[in-house]
């Protein structure tokens, strides 16, 4: 790809994005975070002597894996400020009020301008990119400025335009990193085969290292509690249509297992589909109306026979799904059946549970190493997930030893965060 035709693709991805923007909620959120973005970049108050550290995350799950390294950074650095950008709206919207970062923005759209004003705006002493999310101008102008430009938690494929006749400029914004940290030996083979192998090492997944933080950080949810009310229970996270008409029979013939269900997606509409599944279902927001102020005693309203039946409680609300997980006996993890694939398969497995999902996890080695452990299983119908779930149930040992697995290979992957730290402090990155 030519500077030319990478021009024209950023002009028809705006473009797509402003047709779609008055049905698309997540195009609007786009479009209106960035208005008046070059003003508040220009308005930013950074002093020229601070230490700036300028990180990228494309979305949530990104920002999640850099988040032990701000954190240990933050320790090591008190003093030194923190600038995070994100791409999608679903990261910044939900991160926009995170307390270690001292400015959050969207991060302009990319441009010559806009990476030069950027970068003299916030002059950043040190510049972390999450996993991936490359960006021509803004690699470029930090390049050609000699500041230090690390990539972490990368992966690669051979699909990819890196390996490609086309892929110059995608050689090029790698040629543009300081150091490239990849979870896998197969990346760092990958990258030797176009050159890059100098300024390359396995470090390993910080996402591994933030799911075990959040773990010991855990804090019980009352209402959770009470409606598990010490049954089984099958948490399924992350899920799209196509994972709940995996489990939607099921939960409909086994009213003595509780299920927890948390949509990917929130709103209205997604909602009303999952009810339409799930026959005794209620809303997280609903039981929460019936607690009781300053209390933590559920008013149990008699009269409320979809109270009084419910075996399947639907989370209507962000941020929870890391601590529901804990409350599973099994854990089921989105996204399998779909073209994007599965989600974040460690945030259940940290806990120490069977994680059960569906069977596209080409791109995702975390999931298929946890499946190869013993710790992940892949089902690729309800039937299979049927079964497997009367399995785990029923058969103890089975049960312990896919726990078991789940929680050894989880604590097994942990140190990807020191690896970063040490590389930034041995070559002085951020010490005058």
């Amino acid at each position: 790809m030519s500077i030319f035709f990478y021009t024209i693709f950023l002009w028809l991805y705006k473009t797509s994005i402003r047709i779609v923007s008055p049905w698309n909620p997540k195009a609007k959120l786009w479009l209106d975070g960035r208005k008046n973005i070059i003003n508040r970049i220009k308005g930013l108050k950074l002093d020229q002597s601070d230490k700036i550290i300028w990180m990228h995350c494309a979305s949530l799950g990104e920002f999640e894996q850099g988040r032990p390294v701000i954190e240990r950074l933050k320790k090591l650095y008190p003093s030194a400020k923190i600038v995070l950008t994100f791409f999608s709206p679903s990261g910044y919207e939900i991160r926009k009020n995170y307390n270690l970062a001292d400015h959050i923005l969207y991060l302009a759209m990319d441009s010559k301008r806009n990476a030069k004003l950027f970068i003299e705006a916030i002059h950043p002493s040190l510049v972390i990119w999450v996993k991936y999310d490359y960006w021509f101008h803004y690699l470029h102008e930090l390049k050609k400025r000699s500041i230090p430009t690390l990539l972490i938690s990368a992966v690669f494929r051979e699909g990819q335009p890196f390996f490609k006749w086309y892929g110059r400029l995608h050689r090029y914004m790698l040629d543009c990193f300081t150091h490239i940290f990849v979870q896998t030996e197969e990346s760092k083979k990958l990258l030797s085969t176009i050159g890059i192998s100098g300024n390359v090492s396995i470090g390993g997944d910080t996402r591994f290292d933030r799911v075990i933080e959040i773990s010991k950080q855990f804090s019980p949810i009352a209402l959770i509690e009470q409606f598990c009310d010490n049954k089984k229970v099958i948490v399924a996270g992350s899920t799209w249509e196509e994972d709940e008409e995996e489990l939607d029979h099921y939960a409909n013939t086994h009213p003595d297992i509780r299920f927890i269900i948390a949509p990917h997606e929130i709103d209205e509409s997604r909602l009303k589909e999952v009810e339409s599944l799930f026959h005794e279902s209620i809303r997280y927001s609903e039981l929460e109306k019936r607690m009781t102020v300053g209390s933590s005693q559920l008013l149990t309203d008699k009269s409320s026979v979809k109270y009084q039946t419910a075996n399947v409680l639907i989370i209507d609300n962000i941020g929870m799904l890391s601590r529901l997980y804990k409350y599973a006996t099994i854990a089921y993890v989105g996204g399998g059946f779909g073209d994007d694939g599965v989600h974040n398969v460690l945030e259940a497995a940290v806990y120490g549970k069977p994680v059960v999902f569906g069977p596209v996890i080409e791109k995702y080695f975390e999931a298929m190493d946890l499946a190869d452990s013993g710790g992940g299983i892949v089902i690729d119908s309800a039937l299979e997930a049927e079964a497997v779930f009367e399995r785990l149930f029923n058969n103890e040992e089975e049960y312990r030893y896919s726990s078991e697995a789940a929680s050894n290979y989880v604590s097994g992957k942990k140190g990807a965060t020191e690896i970063v730290i040490r590389y930034i402090q041995e070559n002085l990155l951020l010490t005058s």
